[in-house]
């Protein structure tokens, strides 16, 4: 009888493109399993997010190796990033996007060390716009431009809100059938309904996912939760490199969770 593949040989077999999924403050736990990654030299050939997989996926493009994210993400203080201010928006998002600047190696598209797709919501068509050159930090702003917390994002003349309002996996920029990792974060954000088409795991002609139960739910105002979801992302993922492949998915349900459910 064939057994299973790996999640560890599937990413070995053949390059591969990596997704990361929207979800708020979802970054720590995508950093967790960026981290994982690179420790074990299981890296994609090109990338792509939004929103939350937009921060990680475009700072490691940009140069920034995971162990440097995870420090920033970790030291990062509510005031780095919280400067109200009027317009369609609580925050202007200034602080934000001048944290990307001196945090990222590379500014530009054209410097990344593999190609990188970014999903935006363009606010005049009401439509997913991918955004793969010009400026990286206004493109990682605009991606992570939450409605309503911070204000729209002018990229090159055009204004832009949170990729994921539309495209919540972040994947508009990655062509069918190309070999595909995806991060998907389960997390249901207040303003999408129970039962959201865009919660679901997007079905795509090679492509495996990796999911991960229970992750903590970080906030502006909760940033301390952080930690633990990179953690448990982190432990999560090594797990997972040494499971099975089911229906294109690795499911993971951490010990914490488990021993609730018990």
């Amino acid at each position: 009888m064939d057994t299973q593949q790996t999640l560890r040989e599937w990413l070995r077999e053949a390059p591969f493109a990596m997704g990361m999924s929207s979800g708020f403050f979802g970054f720590f736990a995508h950093c967790g399993v960026l981290s994982v990654l690179e420790e074990e030299a299981l890296l994609p050939i090109r990338a792509t997010g939004s929103s939350a997989g937009a921060l990680i996926m475009g700072s490691w493009s940009a140069g920034l190796a995971a162990t440097d994210l995870r420090d920033e993400l970790l030291s990062l203080k509510r005031k780095d990033f919280w400067d109200p201010g009027f317009g369609f928006g609580l925050l202007k998002g200034e602080l934000f996007r001048q944290k990307l600047r001196d945090m990222l190696p590379q500014q530009s598209f054209s410097s990344t060390r593999v190609p990188l797709t970014l999903s935006v919501y363009d606010v005049k068509t009401r439509e997913t716009v991918v955004l793969d050159e010009g400026p990286l930090p206004e493109a990682i702003q605009a991606s992570c431009a939450f409605p309503f917390m911070f204000q729209p994002v002018r990229v090159q003349g055009t204004l832009y809100l949170d990729g994921g309002i539309l495209d919540r996996p972040g994947l508009t920029g990655i062509p069918e059938g190309q070999r595909l990792f995806f991060h998907h974060l389960g997390s249901r954000s207040p303003w999408r309904r129970k039962g959201s088409q865009a919660l679901k795991i997007p079905q795509r002609d090679n492509m495996t996912a990796l999911i991960i139960d229970g992750l903590p739910r970080v906030n502006p105002f909760k940033l301390h939760r952080g930690k633990d979801a990179f953690q448990i992302a982190r432990e999560s993922t090594q797990r997972a490199l040494d499971m099975p492949i089911s229906n294109n998915k690795v499911h993971v349900i951490p010990p914490q969770i488990v021993r609730q459910q018990g």
